[in-house]
């Protein structure tokens, strides 16, 4: 049986020279300018102590492993050589800057004269100046205007501008007659022929009409109703002239119309027995049936009219002097309520009184 090997108990003391031994010296680099930085001693790395909770018992023959032991030095990076030239020459690393042998070819800029620069801000000052006083004076106008035109009634504006032409006519006419010229024809300049006989007539006919304003029977002031209505009526030609034409072809194609062309290429219709007319017994008119425009038309006519009757009645009343207490809400109920005071007022007075008064018991 062999003898068992006796193994020999390793220190920490032990195991760290035998790294060290072990382990290079660091050699100095060759052909530096400069002496490189000697490393720091080597330094034993600490251990930090284990909680005893954790540590285990090692048994009695093992052998505990041999700490690992860095390098006492690092290597350090051997510098750049130095050429021998920059040694000899510091220069040689920053050459001069090379100047240019060309001169100049644009000359320096001439001064600027401050006496004409100031002349210059000077007349501008001045324009812009100038244009704030023309804004201040535009935007006075316009708000006085503004003010004018919201302080004015503008259902007055026809009778204002009606009173200003009257007044610019007397001025005018005291004038020329001022000067010793006939104002009639110094109007008549301005106008043609044709529109002082068409102004002539509408003043007569206006006189006519201020004249037979009054009542007389029932029968002429129908007929003004109606003429003032035809003058409200616009003409639709063109449906005229439409209606017209079909009538014809519809006669002509019935054989009451001969349609006859005559030498310069017209055509004329010519009704032989006289039936295409409408005379008093003609009932053709019946038969006509008006487009929706029309009625519309005929109604808006008929609300006017009324419109009207009603605001001559009321300033009628108006001019009657009916004031006093409202006693009404509407026209109907201030009539309603003028019929009751006819008939009930003599019996009610004195109630009326008592209530005004306060001893209405």
């Amino acid at each position: 049986m062999p003898r068992p090997v006796k193994r020999q108990r390793v220190t920490r003391a032990s195991a760290a020279a035998a790294a060290k031994e072990q382990s290079p010296e660091p050699e100095p680099p060759a052909n530096t300018a400069h002496d490189a930085t000697e490393a720091p001693p080597a330094q034993a790395t600490p251990r930090t102590k284990k909680s005893k909770s954790k540590k285990r018992a090692a048994p009695a023959d093992a052998v505990p492993d041999a700490p690992v032991v860095q390098s006492p030095t690092k290597e350090q990076p051997a510098p750049a050589e130095t050429p021998v030239e920059s040694l000899s020459n510091p220069t040689a690393t920053n050459p001069a800057p090379q100047q240019s042998n060309d001169a100049p070819s644009k000359q320096a800029a001439p001064k600027v004269d401050a006496a004409q620069l100031a002349k210059d801000r000077l007349a501008r000052f001045k324009s812009l100046q100038a244009r704030a006083k023309e804004s201040l004076e535009e935007n006075l106008k316009e708000a006085t205007k503004e003010v004018q035109r919201l302080n004015s009634d503008t259902s007055q504006l026809p009778s204002l501008e009606r009173k200003h032409a009257i007044a610019s006519q007397k001025l005018l006419k005291a004038d020329v007659e001022a000067a010793g010229g006939d104002f009639e024809r110094e109007r008549a300049w301005d106008w043609t022929v044709d529109e002082c006989d068409e102004w002539d007539k509408r003043v007569k006919k206006k006189a006519a009409h201020r004249d037979g304003n009054a009542f007389r029977d029932y029968q002429q002031e129908s007929n003004k109703v109606y003429k003032r209505q035809l003058r409200n009526i616009k003409p639709d030609l063109e449906q005229y002239d439409k209606q017209k034409m079909a009538a014809v072809e519809k006669a002509a194609a019935s054989g009451g119309l001969d349609i006859v062309e005559t030498e310069n290429g017209e055509l004329i219709a010519i009704d032989k027995d006289g039936s295409f007319y409408s005379t008093a017994d003609s009932t053709n008119f019946a038969q006509n049936k008006p487009d929706k425009a029309a009625v519309d038309r005929l109604v808006q006519d008929l609300r006017r009219a009324e419109d009207q009757r009603l605001k001559k009645r009321r300033d009628r009343m108006a001019d009657q002097g009916d004031q006093g207490d409202v006693t009404y809400i509407n026209e109907k109920n201030k009539q309603f309520n003028q019929k009751l005071a006819r008939f009930y007022d003599k019996y009610t007075a004195d109630i009326r009184d008592s209530f005004e008064r306060g001893t209405m018991i």
